[in-house]
């Protein structure tokens, strides 16, 4: 593909870095990115993701847009009551409409995560509950997709990037899930989530256009109170059930969620 003249201009900034060029951009551009969550992490995910020329945007929400998410969910203003996936994609066609957003006003389950990831290169897991963390990482391991994970509490984050078979999945860190979200009302710093979530688009975009070096068996912890970045080191757990040595997840089944 050769890039227009209001191509050129829109990612000039790009373009001027010999690690990135025409070619990276490029890259972006004929890319495929699926976010679950048009909440408070996958506001900044969609925003710097579309800004950045990610071609095909996937956005994946069944919520609405309520008073209290405002807080955090910066890409929302105005859109009071709307549902969270046509208010971003709302926001991404004023932001550039050359990007192809695709909505999908549904909540991803065991019966649907397959066919909503199968025709995306990557995925980002914006989601807000440990029960979809967990699809989205036994599906992407089964199917053999880049997962871009993040996840905030209060006023800590956490940031990995899940490479199937290259590096540990969730569930080789977190081998079960808790019995419930008592995190969902515990509350969080609203800024919280613009850092993680700009980590985690950082590692997308390094990841379609080849540079640096991922988070694969490392992740950030950030404590925003602390104002301190920790990176422990992960590895890939032997007998994890969905990418050990003898796996007993080879599918989905939605008595694992």
């Amino acid at each position: 593909m050769d890039l227009s003249a209001d191509q050129k201009e829109r990612y000039a900034k790009h373009i001027v870095m010999k690690q990135m060029g025409e070619e990276g951009q490029k890259r972006l551009l004929s890319s495929r990115v699926l976010c679950v969550g048009a909440g408070g992490l996958g506001s900044p995910v969609i925003q710097y993701l579309a800004a950045a020329g990610v071609g095909t945007l996937g956005i994946v929400d069944d919520d609405v847009v309520e008073m209290s998410n405002l807080q955090r969910q910066v890409i929302h203003a105005g859109n009071l009551g709307k549902q969270k996936v046509w208010s971003a994609r709302q926001y991404v066609e004023r932001l550039d409409p050359g990007i192809n957003v695709l909505a999908y006003d549904m909540r991803v389950g065991p019966d649907n995560v397959e066919g909503l990831i199968k025709d995306y290169d990557v995925v980002v897991d914006c989601s807000d509950n440990f029960a979809t963390r967990y699809l989205l990482n036994d599906a992407c391991v089964l199917q053999n997709k880049p997962l871009f994970h993040g996840s905030i509490f209060m006023f800590e984050g956490q940031v990995m990037t899940i490479l199937p078979h290259e590096g540990p999945c969730y569930r080789c860190i977190f081998a079960c899930s808790p019995s419930n979200d008592a995190a969902k009302d515990a509350g969080v710093m609203g800024i919280l989530p613009g850092v993680v979530g700009t980590m985690q688009a950082t590692e997308v975009v390094k990841h379609l256009v080849r540079l640096g070096a991922p988070l694969i068996g490392r992740m950030i912890y950030y404590d925003a109170l602390g104002m301190r970045f920790d990176e422990i080191t992960v590895r890939k757990n032997p007998e994890c059930p969905i990418c050990g040595l003898t796996p007993s997840i080879t599918s989905i089944d939605a008595d694992n969620y």
